[in-house]
């Protein structure tokens, strides 16, 4: 267990154990669903899986929705991976930037989720589907953010290629 703990890095904690586990704790104060586990292991894996769906929805729903309201704008790819070779910090800065568009989708999530407790009563439909909902949302949440890393990348390789033949010349 020590050598997978080792292997945790911050961004793991920051951006997936800490908004999971937050969520957890106030779903579980919240709402009728019970999240907190009493065996720490499981609990530890079920925030972090949960984190994990908070940052995906931040990195593919939140992300975007700032994008086109121009609330942010990010430089081309290629002037980030040089900048991130001449300057450590942008790393640092980036995973900081990244925990704090997690923590948005946690706070847009966390209310949904309220409300959906609160108001699933009068659907009662949606108690029956729930599962069949829960599973194609994440489906569709981890096969664009399947898509979505499979483009950084392809970006980054690309990237690399330039450099080394650019060297070569």
């Amino acid at each position: 267990m020590d050598g997978l703990l080792d292997k945790i890095s911050s961004y793991n904690i920051f951006n997936y154990l800490l908004p999971g586990s937050i969520f957890a704790v106030v779903a579980d104060a919240l709402t009728s669903f019970r999240v907190l586990q009493e065996d720490i292991i499981v609990g530890l894996f079920l925030y972090y899986f949960i984190g994990l769906v908070i940052s995906r929805i931040g990195s593919l729903i939140i992300e975007p929705i700032f994008k086109a309201t121009r609330f942010i704008s990010f430089v081309d790819y290629n002037k980030f991976v040089e900048a991130s070779k001449v300057d450590s910090i942008i790393s640092i800065l980036s995973e900081t930037n990244n925990m704090y568009r997690t923590f948005c989708a946690l706070f847009v999530l966390l209310p949904s989720v309220v409300l959906f407790d609160r108001y699933v009563t009068a659907l009662p439909f949606l108690i029956n589907i729930s599962l069949l909902i829960v599973s194609v949302v994440l489906l569709l949440l981890f096969s664009f953010a399947y898509r979505k890393q499979t483009t950084y990348i392809n970006k980054r390789v690309s990237k690399v290629i330039e450099d080394s033949n650019a060297e070569s010349i």
